[in-house]
Formats: C-alpha cells, sequence, structure tokens
C-alpha cells in the first residue's frame, strides 16, 4: 500500500527538469578529462563496450534504487532512510546510510570546490593571453606558482562556494532548476562546438582510433574492474545528491526510462570530451593524462599556440566551470534540506551555514597544497586523503548499501509502487531485481577492494 508522501522543499516541473539537474549532477570535472583517458589507455572500443555494459548492470539499476528510495521518502536523506526503514520494519540503523551518503558527498564538495575554483582562474588566465606561445616548463611553473599561493587559491574557493551557495538557498524551481535549465544547454553547445573546432585540427581520426578502435588484447580483470568503477562513480552515486534529487521527481514520472536518459547523456558528454580534447592534445604532439595536469597543464600548451586557441580555451575552462557548478549544487543540496527538516532554518540560512561548513573545510584542503604540505597522515595530505576517503571508501560502501536496502530490505509492493510495475513478473522488474540484489553489489564490492587496493594484497598472499 502506497504511503503518501510530499516533499516540504517542492518538486521539478517535469521530468526534463529531473534529467537536466541528474545529468548536472553526474557530469563532473573527473567526467570530462578521466573518461576519455582510461578509455584510449585501456583498449578503445573493447573499453566503451565494456564500459556501456557496467553502466547498464551496475549504474543503472543502482541510480534507479536511489531515485526510487529518494522519492519513497520524500526528505533529506537521512530522514527518508529513517521513513523508509521504519515504513519496511527494517532496523533503525538504516538511517545511518543517508548520513553515510551525504558525509560522503559533502567531504567531496569540500575539496572539489578548490579544485573548481582553478577552472574559473584559468578561464580569465586563458583569456587574458596568459598562456599564448607559453612552453611546457612555462605553464607548468604557472600552475606550480598559482597551487602553492595560498590567497589565491582561497579567493578562487570561496568564489565558487558563494556562487554554489546562490543557486542552493533559491529553492528547487527558483535555483536548481533554472541554474540546470541554462548551465546543461549551455554545456552542451559549448561542447558540441568544442568538437567542430576539434575537428579541423587534422588530427580528429586519431582522436577517434584512440578512444573507439577496439583493442581487446588490452582487456584484462584489472581493465574491467576500471571500467566498473568508472560506470559507478560517473554516476553520481551514493553520496546523497541523486536520493534528494529523486524526491523532487513528479509520482508520475517513469524512473526506469528517465534514468536510461541519464545514464545516456553522462556518457554521452564524456565522448564528447575526448573528441574535443584529445585532437587538440594529439596536434601538437603532447601526452595524454589522466590527471588533473591533462587540463591544466596539457591544455594550455595546446590552446596556446594554435589558431583561435584564446577564444576556444577560455570556452573550455567556462564549460568546466559550469559542470563543476552543477554537481557542486547537487552536493550541498542533501545538507540543506536536512537543516531545513530537522531544525526549522529556511533555506537561506541552511544554505549559508552548510556552504560554510563545507567551505571551512575546504580551506583545509587547499592548505594543505602549500603551506601545510608537510603535515600528512599516511602519507597522504589532507586534500589527497579526504579524496581517498571518498571516492574509494565512502561512496562504494554507500552504493553497496543501497543496492542491499532497495533490494533486499523494501517490500516487492512497495518497490513496484515506485517503478510502476503491475506485474511482479514483469520481465523488466525482475531484471532490475537481480540486477540491483546479486550482480550490482558484488560489482561494487569488487570495486571497493579494487580501489583501496585489497585485491592486490589478496593477490600477493595467495
Amino acid at each position: 500500500m502506497e504511503i503518501p508522501r510530499t516533499s516540504i522543499h517542492g518538486e521539478w516541473s517535469s521530468r526534463l527538469a529531473f534529467i537536466l539537474a541528474a545529468t548536472g549532477s553526474a557530469v563532473g570535472l573527473g567526467n570530462i578529462w578521466r573518461f576519455p583517458y582510461i578509455t584510449g589507455e585501456n583498449g578503445g572500443g573493447a573499453f566503451v563496450i565494456v564500459y556501456l555494459v557496467c553502466v547498464l548492470a551496475i549504474g543503472v539499476p543502482i541510480m534507479m534504487a536511489e531515485i526510487m528510495l529518494g522519492r519513497r521518502g520524500r526528505q533529506s536523506p537521512m530522514n527518508t532512510m529513517a521513513s523508509l526503514a521504519h515504513d519496511e520494519g527494517r532496523s533503525k540503523l538504516w538511517k545511518g546510510l543517508g548520513w553515510w551518503g551525504v558525509l560522503g558527498g559533502f567531504m567531496i564538495l569540500s575539496f572539489y570546490s578548490v579544485v573548481a575554483g582553478w577552472t574559473l582562474a584559468y578561464v580569465f588566465r586563458m583569456g587574458s593571453g596568459m598562456f599564448t606561445n607559453a612552453t611546457a616548463d612555462g605553464v607548468g611553473s604557472i600552475f606550480g606558482q598559482f597551487v602553492s599561493d595560498p590567497e589565491r587559491l582561497l579567493a578562487w574557493h570561496t568564489i565558487f562556494m558563494v556562487m554554489t551557495i546562490i543557486v542552493v538557498s533559491r529553492g528547487v524551481k527558483s535555483g536548481l532548476e533554472k541554474a540546470v535549465r541554462y548551465l546543461m544547454p549551455m554545456l552542451f553547445i559549448m561542447l558540441i562546438g568544442m568538437v567542430f573546432y576539434a575537428m579541423n585540427t587534422g588530427y580528429f581520426g586519431n582522436a577517434i582510433s584512440y578512444l573507439f578502435e577496439p583493442d581487446f588484447s588490452k582487456l584484462s580483470a584489472e581493465v574491467i574492474l576500471t571500467a566498473m568503477g568508472q560506470a559507478f562513480f560517473s554516476l553520481s552515486l551514493g553520496m546523497g545528491a541523486i536520493m534528494i534529487y529523486g524526491s523532487y521527481l513528479p509520482k508520475q514520472t517513469s524512473i526506469g526510462r528517465t534514468t536510461f536518459i541519464v545514464a545516456g547523456m553522462d556518457t554521452l558528454v564524456a565522448i564528447l570530451s575526448g573528441l574535443a580534447i584529445f585532437p587538440i592534445v594529439f596536434a601538437y604532439g603532447l601526452q595524454p593524462e589522466q590527471s588533473v595536469g591533462l587540463v591544466f597543464k596539457t591544455l594550455p600548451i595546446a590552446f596556446g599556440q594554435m589558431p583561435g586557441g584564446l577564444l576556444f580555451g577560455t570556452l573550455f575552462f567556462v564549460l568546466l566551470s559550469f559542470a563543476a557548478w552543477t554537481s557542486a549544487i547537487s552536493l550541498l543540496e542533501p545538507a540543506v534540506t536536512w537543516l531545513v527538516e530537522n531544525h526549522g532554518m529556511n533555506r537561506v540560512m541552511a544554505s549559508a551555514w552548510s556552504g560554510l561548513a563545507a567551505w571551512l573545510l575546504g580551506v583545509v584542503a587547499l592548505l594543505s597544497l602549500n603551506i601545510w604540505s608537510d603535515h600528512t597522515l599516511f602519507g597522504k595530505n589532507a586534500f589527497d586523503l579526504m579524496e581517498f576517503a571518498t571516492t574509494n571508501i565512502m561512496l562504494p560502501l554507500g552504493g553497496l548499501m543501497i543496492a542491499l536496502f532497495a533490494g533486499w530490505m523494501m517490500r516487492h509492493e512497495s518497490t513496484m509502487d515506485e517503478l510502476h510495475i503491475q506485474d511482479r513478473l514483469h520481465l523488466g522488474y525482475r531484471l532490475w531485481q537481480f540486477l540491483v540484489r546479486f550482480i550490482a553489489p558484488l560489482a561494487v564490492l569488487f570495486i571497493f577492494l579494487n580501489v583501496t587496493g585489497v585485491l592486490d594484497w589478496l593477490a600477493n598472499i595467495l
């Protein structure tokens, strides 16, 4: 029997609004620079095939589950899990899943805002002509001096966090929805424009070969684990963002069809990013990189030498800033909703306090890159430690628990009601249940063991 709930925060005005918001949450900085690199390095088209299978078997089922939990609970992730655990007659400890995801997302926002501040700074640096005809040593020196300057990092970190707070403070329809309705179409337009520009470099065919020519000899257990991890992380799962966005989804909207569209758009952005970036990299004889070095060290060299590089380089960093902004607002939203629900704050105050807390934690992260760089724990500075703890431990475990709760703890009647399924023997429903109960949890467990190094440790002792 359906337990009717309504969100006190409002609803998306349409399915399109949710799709744009969820895609904006999923499309981030790592999605744009990491996916193309690991695709080219791990078998091109062969990797893409494995990745798409992983998206369908892992990403889509867990995303459907997270959206479903959000819409069923219609509250912040913490209160949603508490309500659903009560509804389903499960332990109160499941409320911890909401806290776990939101804490992970909150920590990600803190250091993510620091890196997003770099992209904002590089919009102006690129636009001013700072990289025109610059050498590799010159670009590397500029980046090194920038990261070692805590005052500059603090200024850009602050600007980006204020931008995020302003959007979230305006609410679901006036803030989140209005932002993604403008930002996401602009992001796609800029990305397509970058692709057309890259087509004129003379190296577009090289990029297509690098990304899509299948080399099945490169497929290995490690590559498959990499594809599984990318499929999970690229959809922004396990951090409360998709759950809270799901809580604003209208009841009549199909979760299944909507999830497939979001996953498809997220993958499309990753592929278009590769087609925009690598022709430029290859045209100037530069080496692809997996890390932030590709964006802040390699590409500025190319943009500084190519015709029209000033314009398109600036456009590229604007694109990155938009991608970071749409992700950041989804990371701040869960904490804001909890403060509104549990402490009676209005959205402006809740956004300000949540943003301030994330900003302060981000200050710790940025100072660890320069004046606190000698202070480490487990051999990592604060920035690297927060990144490792969230992406390698908190998100996989959060995704695992979401799959287990949706697959095993919720009654068939509850999941069928949210997924708009009338017959328990419905083929699509049975497939989703099989994937979310067995395949996705095992896959995420393997992702967790792989990224934490446990699999390597076991391989060495066996």
